[in-house]
C-alpha cells in the first residue's frame, strides 16, 4: 500500500501531462490484481472481470483530473470498479433480457467451466448462498469475507456509514448460513 505521501505525488504524477503515463503504469502495477478480485467477486467470471478491470482503468485515467482527494485513490478506484461491475451485469441482463439475479446465476452456473475458478463443490454453494443476497449486500459480503476491507475504508468506497455496513454484512451472513444449511 502507498503511504500517503507516495500516493500524493502518484496524484501530482497522474495529473502531470509529461508524466501521465508513466504513473498510470505504476497505478496498474501497483492495484490491478487487488481490483481484479474485487471486480472477479461481483462479475463471477473471468473474462468478464478483465473487461471490467480494463474499463475501470480507462475510466481512472479519463477522470484522474477530476479526482479531488476527499477519499483516498484506493477508494476512488473501488467505487468505480463497483458501478463498472453493476453496469456490467446489468448490461448483460439487460441484453439477454432477464434480471441481474438470473445474469448472477448463470454466471456461477458457468463457474464450473471457467478454467481460472478454482474452487470447490463448497465454494461454488457459497458463491450460489452470496447471489441470493440483494446487490448491495453482496459487494458488503465480498468486500469483509474475500477482501477483508475495514469498514472504514469500505464506508469510503460505498460512500455509507460504516454501522450501516456492519449491518448490511451481519444480514447478509445470517442470510448466507441459512441458505446453506437449507442446501
Amino acid at each position: 500500500m502507498l503511504t500517503v505521501i507516495n500516493e500524493n505525488q502518484l496524484i501530482e504524477q497522474l495529473k502531470s501531462s509529461t508524466q501521465k503515463d508513466q504513473a498510470f503504469k505504476t497505478l496498474i502495477s501497483l492495484y490491478k490484481e487487488r481490483l481484479y478480485w474485487h471486480i472477479r467477486h461481483i462479475v463471477k467470471l473471468h473474462e468478464d472481470a478483465d473487461d471490467v478491470l480494463q474499463n475501470t482503468f480507462i475510466k481512472v485515467y479519463k477522470n484522474i483530473a477530476k479526482f479531488n482527494g476527499e477519499s483516498k485513490l484506493f477508494s476512488w478506484m473501488y467505487r468505480i470498479a463497483t458501478n463498472e461491475s453493476i453496469t456490467h451485469i446489468n448490461k448483460n441482463a439487460k441484453r439477454l433480457r432477464i434480471s441481474s439475479q438470473e445474469i448472477q446465476e448463470l454466471a456461477i452456473n458457468n463457474l464450473k467451466s471457467d478454467v481460472y475458478f478454482e474452487g470447490d463443490a463448497i465454494q461454488l454453494k457459497l458463491q450460489k448462498a452470496i447471489a441470493t443476497l440483494p446487490e448491495k449486500q453482496q459487494i458488503v459480503f465480498n468486500m469483509k469475507y474475500f477482501e477483508d476491507i475495514k469498514y472504514k475504508d469500505m464506508a469510503d468506497i460505498l460512500e455509507t456509514s460504516e454501522g450501516a455496513l456492519k449491518a448490511s454484512y451481519h444480514i447478509a451472513v445470517k442470510k448466507i448460513k441459512t441458505y446453506l444449511s437449507n442446501h
